[in-house]
């Protein structure tokens, strides 16, 4: 929608236009009416903008990119450290993208340091680590924040207050599963292992939805 455009609807739509004072209980309820419509739009335009897909993000070589490449995919989206206990879930979760990628999962690793500091490297070093140690080839992003007042745009639509799973984020390799039209369907915290049942189980729900 044109902002332009809508800026002189609102106008003209504001702008009192009375010949018979006697219609003016009537014509301010037609305007009010007519802008909530206008207002009801632009909600739906800006609701769209920030879809999941939309979030701009970097690849973890510093390249800009979206979650759009994955419409039509499942996610399960892992923010990952490099020393941390739980690290050892990289194993499960490559394990989980081998299994399943043929039938559309893709597993989505973003580093993340502000848990005991556990991913202090670069983008660099985290993608040698990934692929030195665990072979991971799913793909990763630019290191980014979880939490607090930096929390990237994505975890706040992951786990903000519009989310249907909100609350900060616990600790690392806290997982989210998304739908193949980009729904939020599942959290998973740290201790729930990718190769757990539970896990296995809502993946293969998910994929199963067409």
């Amino acid at each position: 929608m044109d902002p332009g455009a809508v800026e002189w609807s609102l106008l003209a739509l504001v702008t009192p236009r009375f010949d018979n004072p006697g219609e003016v209980c009537h014509s301010i309820r037609m305007k009010f009416f007519a802008l909530l419509a206008v207002f009801s739009v632009l909600a739906m335009v800006l609701g769209r903008a920030e879809s999941l897909y939309d979030i701009k993000i970097k690849d973890i070589d510093g390249k800009d990119t979206s979650l759009a490449p994955y419409k039509g995919k499942v996610l399960l989206v892992v923010n990952v450290a490099s020393h941390c206990g739980f690290t050892p879930q990289y194993a499960a979760l490559e394990a989980a993208y081998q299994t399943n990628q043929a039938n559309g999962l893709v597993v989505l690793g973003f580093p993340c340091n502000q848990f005991g500091g556990q991913e202090p490297g670069s983008n660099e070093e985290i993608k040698q680590f990934c692929a030195s140690k665990y072979n991971v080839t799913f793909p990763l992003f630019d290191k980014l924040e979880v939490n607090g007042a930096n929390r990237h745009p994505l975890y706040t639509a992951l786990a903000g207050p519009g989310s249907p799973v909100p609350g900060d984020i616990g600790w690392n390799f806290t997982k989210f599963l998304i739908s193949r039209d980009g729904r939020i369907l599942k959290r998973f915290d740290s201790k729930v292992k990718p190769d757990s049942p539970e896990v296995s189980a809502a993946i293969a729900a998910a994929l199963a939805e067409k």
